[in-house]
Formats: C-alpha cells, sequence, structure tokens
C-alpha cells in the first residue's frame, strides 16, 4: 500500500509564523524552520517574543482564522486523496491547525501540542514525539507502506531521505544547495507528477 506524506507550511498553506509576524508587527516572528534547523531552539526563540509582547494564543488564532490556502493547495491535495491515502506531518500545533484542516477537507494531522495557561499565555509546548516526521515514515514503513515524502524546510529533510521516494516543494535556494541529493520541485503540476510516477 503507498501512502503520501506532506508537510503543511509551506507546502498547502502560508507559514504561519510569518502571518503572525505581520500581523503583530514583530519581524523576528517570521523566523522559521526554513531559516532555523534546530527547532527546540526556534521554539524556545518564539515563546520568549510572545512573552515579551504579551501575544496570547486566542491572539494568534485569529491570525489563522483569516489565513487562505496556498493558490492550487485544495486542488492538489483533493487530487491526491483520489489517487492513495494522505498524512500531514506538521511540527504545527493542534491549537493552530484547526481552522486550516477544515479549508483542506480535514484530512489526517500528525502535529505538536501547545501547553497554555487559562488566560490564554503560551507557557510550553509538548512535542508529539522526537524527530516525529522521521519517525512517522519510518513506523509507517515497518507496516509495510511505501511512502512518498514531501516538503519545505530543514525539519523535513530527515522525513524525505528516510521514506521510499520524496523531492523537496518550493524549497528557499540555502536549502537547494545543501541538498543536491534530493530534487526540488516548485509547481503543485510538478508535485503531483512525482507523486504519480511513485504510484505506477
Amino acid at each position: 500500500m503507498n501512502i503520501i506524506c506532506l508537510d503543511l507550511e509551506g507546502v498547502l498553506v502560508p507559514e504561519i509564523w510569518i502571518a503572525v509576524s505581520k500581523s503583530v508587527g514583530i519581524p523576528e516572528l517570521s523566523r522559521t524552520t526554513r531559516d532555523e534547523p534546530n527547532y527546540q531552539k526556534l521554539m524556545d526563540f518564539r515563546l520568549d517574543l510572545l512573552k515579551k509582547n504579551n501575544i496570547k494564543l486566542p491572539d494568534i488564532q485569529n491570525v489563522i482564522s483569516g489565513m487562505e490556502l496556498l493558490e492550487g493547495a485544495y486542488g492538489f491535495a483533493a487530487s491526491v486523496r483520489s489517487k492513495t491515502q494522505l498524512i500531514l506531518l506538521s511540527d504545527t500545533f493542534e491549537e493552530f491547525a484547526n481552522p486550516l484542516m477544515k479549508k483542506l477537507s480535514w484530512p489526517t494531522l500528525f502535529c505538536n501540542t501547545l501547553v497554555t495557561e487559562e488566560d490564554g499565555t503560551i507557557t510550553g509546548y509538548k512535542i508529539r514525539k522526537q524527530d516525529g516526521k522521521k519517525q512517522s515514515v519510518m513506523a509507517l514503513r515497518t507496516m509495510n507502506m511505501r511512502v512518498f515524502a514531501a516538503g519545505d524546510s530543514y525539519n523535513d529533510l530527515d522525513m524525505i531521505r528516510e521514506a521510499d521516494s520524496g523531492c523537496l516543494f518550493r524549497a528557499p535556494e540555502q536549502i537547494r544547495k545543501d541538498c543536491h541529493d534530493i530534487k526540488c520541485v516548485d509547481t503543485y503540476d510538478e508535485l503531483l507528477k512525482q507523486i504519480t510516477n511513485f504510484l505506477e
């Protein structure tokens, strides 16, 4: 059996933290896993900024509720789901994802969870599993699944390399330079072609 594993942000939806950064006027919040390979370091940096600027979960959720899918994402995801199973593997959080999952017709999503206080202050986060994307692909393969994986950031590389096949999607130039061993495509048509070839 075949299964497709995709990253969420930068692949099907815009980067949430970039949207939040623009909305609250804090440029430093626009830093993502495209820029920082160390996820814990990145999240600690983000949480410190949120605390210093008194930005709470409802503030972020309000920004997310106004976000739209990337152009063409819905049709692409629907095409993939008509061919085989699709799982989204993301380092985002359940508390962020629901409005976007609704717009994608509720695909399966494996992600992390925030720790918040009653007033909405974000105090921490719970990682579903260390190296969760790679570990998910490994687990699927132990069940005799053939896995294709795609993403756009440093935290997607292990997932892609662990899969039976995969590629980068709209990755920034530095990641392309660092990862000559991984093919990169830039349109949904190209990505769908990669997936279709894998399924044949």
